[in-house]
């Protein structure tokens, strides 16, 4: 399983519900008395299920690092585990739910037979559909090297993180029943007046530090000499993108579609 850092995490996911939760209707929240959340990663959906549910949400994670952010940032019960094979009793919960868990497991279907087992009634995935994530920019250079990234990213990684609309046919494969699904797209939006976050990425940008993310998937697929003639145009890229921040000339549009599955056991 891939790994991810809190401060990764939180730039990713920053404002994802803020507009987003009727996405979550078909998870019947208000009715739910216990929820788990697996691979709740620093918790950002954690909070929004307790926020929405009268239910015990339990956030579970194989990484403590991230469970320690998750349980001081969420003040909710958590548990270190392995998504495939959960150290919970069956039919423990009454909704078992991830977010942009599924694309990062090498096996998906196993952690979806695990969810089954422990839910009485809905199993959920909030996932990404990596390859159809749209970019805007006011620096030109930018949208082609993030299609670049994005389109070699995705031939370097190896799980699919391009599950998308495959979701609900999994879901069936697992033994759930009455499986639906619902997308939206999460909207980012970087414009003047800058807060700490965008500056922060500028920076990262400009240092190489935003493709280093990514650079083991990179290098699967590109020479040493092709990653680093990408890193130099990313750098490049980055150094326009602070400028035009000082201007305040400086906008960015991403939109990332997530599909809300729901399925039955």
């Amino acid at each position: 399983m891939r790994r991810f850092t809190a401060e990764y995490l939180r730039r990713t996911r920053e404002g994802m519900w803020d507009d987003s939760r009727a996405a979550l209707s078909d998870l019947g929240l208000d009715s739910r008395t216990r929820i788990l959340d697996v691979g709740c990663g620093t918790g950002e959906l954690s909070r929004v299920l307790a926020a929405e549910s009268p239910a015990d949400v339990v956030c579970l994670d194989a990484d403590p690092s991230l469970l320690s952010v998750a349980r001081e940032e969420t003040g909710l019960p958590t548990v270190a585990g392995d998504a495939t094979r959960l150290p919970v009793a069956d039919d423990s919960f009454d909704l078992v739910v991830c977010q942009a868990l599924l694309v990062n497991l090498p096996d998906p279907a196993a952690a979806l037979r695990e969810f089954a087992r422990v839910s009485t009634d809905l199993v959920a995935a909030v996932e990404p559909d990596n390859a159809d994530v749209d970019v805007d920019s006011t620096v030109e250079s930018e949208v082609d090297l993030e299609a670049r990234v994005r389109e070699t990213y995705l031939r370097g990684v190896e799980t699919d993180v391009a599950l998308g609309e495959q979701v609900p046919e999994l879901f069936g494969d697992c033994g759930l029943s009455d499986v639906r699904t619902r997308r939206y797209h999460h909207r980012k939006v970087v414009e003047p007046p800058y807060d700490e976050m965008a500056l922060q990425d500028a920076a990262r940008k400009a240092s190489g530090a935003g493709l280093a993310d990514h650079e083991t998937e990179l290098r699967r697929v590109l020479s040493a000499d092709a990653y680093d003639d990408l890193r130099r145009d990313w750098r490049e890229m980055g150094r326009a993108v602070a400028d035009q921040i000082q201007r305040e000339a400086y906008r960015r549009v991403e939109v990332v579609p997530f599909d809300v599955t729901v399925g039955r056991v």
